[in-house]
């Protein structure tokens, strides 16, 4: 049996949006899901004395969240397995820990409180920069952003060969579950140094050691999973900016891929400047994906 999925939820329309996709995702791998609503009462202590708020009428409110989600998730997907948790702790430490066990963690774009209106919520952004399992950060829609595609595809960044594997698979196993394309992206930029002196040879060079790349990536994941050979596979091997082409690339996917390293010992954020872009602007869903 599949491990379970774990959604984070606070009752905000983002946090429905993320339950909505996890339980369709729940329902295509054949996997239970887990709905967490998290909050530590202390937070609130201060308002104690003036509002007459009890931890009680807290953990009330906290069930209500819990429970209205889980009902939302059993009515769209009635044959999903769905629990749910009230945990006592910090979201972000609830959904790490708790995710640990999880085949993914997937949390909503933005969230209650004060940092509610930042392009991505700092719920979000902590969950996907610290946790040790794939995290998908729903987001995107209709807009004058969002290019509706005529099939399904799973777009998936590529950045080295070294350590691509973990990424391409989860892309491949996504396009497999929903009977999508992949579309694999990879960046190359020639060194600004070298264009002066070899305008013409240099950029070819590095054009074919990205195409080399990327055929070495794909040769590898598909040996590693012959049912990978079954998924529909387009090449976008571009010059430019690594964020920028993630974006574009996220017009017109269902999903996007990304690769996120995990240093050990460092306790801080763990995601670079083209994640942080990617998680803040992409018109699709959003996957993170840990790695070495």
């Amino acid at each position: 049996m599949n491990r379970q999925l774990l959604v984070g939820v606070d009752g905000s329309e983002p946090s429905l949006a993320a339950l909505d996709w996890a339980v369709d995702e729940a329902a295509v791998r054949g996997a239970p899901l887990c709905v967490v609503h998290a909050c530590r009462w202390e937070r609130y202590a201060s308002l104690e004395p003036s509002f007459d708020v009890s931890r009680s009428a807290l953990q009330v409110y906290a069930d209500n969240v819990a429970a209205t989600a889980v009902e939302r998730a059993v009515r769209r997907r009635p044959g999903v397995r769905v629990t749910s948790t009230v945990p006592t702790d910090d979201p972000v430490q609830a959904l790490v820990r708790l995710g640990e066990e999880a085949d993914v963690v997937v949390t909503g774009s933005r969230g209650h409180g004060e940092l509610a209106e930042l392009l991505l919520g700092s719920v979000s952004l902590a969950v996907a920069a610290r946790a040790v399992t794939p995290v998908v950060v729903v987001r995107g829609g209709a807009g004058p952003e969002r290019e509706m595609p005529s099939a399904r595809t799973v777009a998936v960044g590529m950045d080295t060969p070294e350590d691509a594997a973990p990424v391409l698979e989860f892309a491949f196993r996504e396009a497999l579950l929903h009977r999508a394309a992949v579309l694999l992206v990879h960046a190359w930029r020639c060194p600004a140094h070298e264009v002066p002196e070899y305008p013409r040879t240099a950029p070819d060079g590095h054009r074919q050691r990205a195409d080399e790349d990327v055929t070495a990536a794909l040769k590898a994941a598909v040996t590693a999973r012959p049912e990978f050979a079954d998924v529909t596979v387009r090449r976008e091997v571009v010059e430019g900016p690594a964020r920028s082409v993630l974006l574009g690339a996220a017009r017109t996917a269902d999903l996007l891929v990304i690769g996120a390293r995990r240093r050990k010992g460092h306790l801080g954020m763990q995601l670079g400047p083209v994640n942080h872009g990617v998680l803040h602007h992409a018109a699709c869903p959003v996957a993170v994906v840990p790695h070495d």
